[in-house]
């Protein structure tokens, strides 16, 4: 797993951490079932805080692109990145609650866009 981190960047070490390993998976570089470094292992070799990686693991597990099997260690998730699926989900629910508010699909086209440009890429 080939990652490296930009300390001068800023853009947090996390979320490098995170950008990339999505990155990988989406590629394919990382398939379903992948053992991942531990986090200690990780952190000395990017040089940066296990707290850091482990919170980068803890976003990647809730988001379902990696699981973790106890002392097992950390693995790519058997469906791989299903973070499309949740946005297609998002984006439909999205659909629905401005529907029910009378909103014109080209206003809510208008607000996606609008978000799009104001939201920091990074949160």
């Amino acid at each position: 797993m080939e990652i490296e981190i930009d300390h001068d960047s800023g853009v947090p070490p996390f979320e490098q951490l995170r950008i990339r390993i999505l990155d990988l998976v989406r590629r394919e570089e990382l398939v379903a079932g992948t053992k991942i470094p531990t986090v200690r292992k990780l952190a000395a070799d990017l040089g940066i805080a296990p707290n850091t990686v482990a919170r980068t693991y803890r976003e990647l597990e809730q988001l379902g692109v990696i699981e973790t099997r106890g002392r097992l260690g950390s693995f790519v998730a058997a469906f791989g990145d299903p973070t499309r699926a949740k946005a297609q989900q998002a984006a439909s629910e999205y659909v629905v609650a401005v529907r029910r508010m009378g909103i014109s699909d080209a206003d809510a086209a208008m607000f996606v866009a609008t978000a799009l440009r104001g939201v920091n890429r990074h949160n």
